[in-house]
């Protein structure tokens, strides 16, 4: 029976803390380091509930955190991403005083390009700016029930092509890696171009969901990229209105978990002479239906 993410759940082994009326709830009671199998499978149904989740006063070595995101699947390595050293399942995520740009500053699903998108991923700070540096999510879920009827029904019968190109190519990771502490892997590669459907099902709920997004969408399936703007437009402001979202302030030891399928995030790059850094750690997803 899919899991209903819209009753109320009653959890045994930890307690929620919804931090908007949209999306996303912190979870106190559980160390990631050490919680058993029995909690790891509630903070599953937090996360499907919730979209995101959010720990504080985390202390994970890499090891306890790589576990700890195997709990819910086979670890994914990022394709482009240089690794943290020794731990090809942990991505560093750096900005140095000097840096000017960061990762992420745009409203995306992680690797949607990919055949298989990831499941979700867990993000920890290690050291974070006195201020700035939110994270800001939004409900994908919320944003597709915001359509209208007419437009659910016409979206449904679409799919859309996504494209790695904003990372994939010569130019482009030159001039990302000349701005940014965390470092692409200027390997050439051949930009990968994959089609799903604009209205995806995560199968623990048979919840739908809006699943195009202005990082890596680029057209609709059997039209040009001309053609498909006016509506990817619309589409990509629609899933970010305020009433969709939330916004995570990060403190040092927090994790942030979310639904890849699920929500979209922005990293706000908003704190110029600070240092920051994450670890991130990705769960293999579906094929996205």
């Amino acid at each position: 029976m899919p899991f209903d993410v819209q009753q109320p759940q009653a959890y045994q082994h930890l307690t929620t803390r919804p931090i908007s009326g949209g999306v996303g709830a912190e979870i106190e009671g559980v160390d990631l380091a050490d919680a058993p199998p029995h909690v790891m499978a509630e903070v599953h149904q937090a996360l499907l509930q919730h979209g995101v989740i959010f720990f504080r006063d985390q202390e994970l070595r890499p090891e306890e955190l790589i576990a700890a995101a195997k709990c819910f699947g086979p670890l994914n390595i990022h394709p482009i991403y240089l690794p943290l050293d020794g731990y090809p399942e942990i991505m560093p995520v750096v900005k140095e005083p000097t840096a000017t740009m960061n990762i992420g500053n745009s409203w995306h699903s992680d690797v949607s390009f990919m055949e298989k998108p990831s499941l979700g991923s867990l993000l920890y700070a290690l050291d974070v700016p006195p201020y700035g540096a939110d994270t800001i999510f939004a409900s994908q879920r919320l944003a597709y029930e915001g359509l209208s009827d007419e437009m659910k029904s016409m979206l449904g019968g679409m799919r859309a092509v996504h494209s790695d190109r904003i990372l994939s190519s010569a130019e482009s990771k030159a001039k990302r890696n000349a701005g940014r502490s965390t470092k692409l892997d200027e390997t050439p590669t051949p930009e990968v171009q994959t089609t799903h459907p604009v209205i995806r099902t995560i199968p623990e709920t048979g919840q739908r969901h809006l699943y195009v997004n202005e990082a890596f969408t680029i057209r609709f399936d059997g039209m040009t990229e001309a053609e498909s703007k006016p509506l990817l437009d619309f589409l990509y402001e629609h899933g970010h209105k305020p009433e969709f979202t939330c916004r995570f302030q990060w403190r040092k030891g927090s994790v942030a978990f979310w639904d890849n399928r699920a929500v979209q995030h922005y990293a706000i790059n908003d704190y110029q002479g600070f240092r920051r850094e994450m670890w991130r750690v990705t769960v293999e997803g579906e094929r996205p239906e």
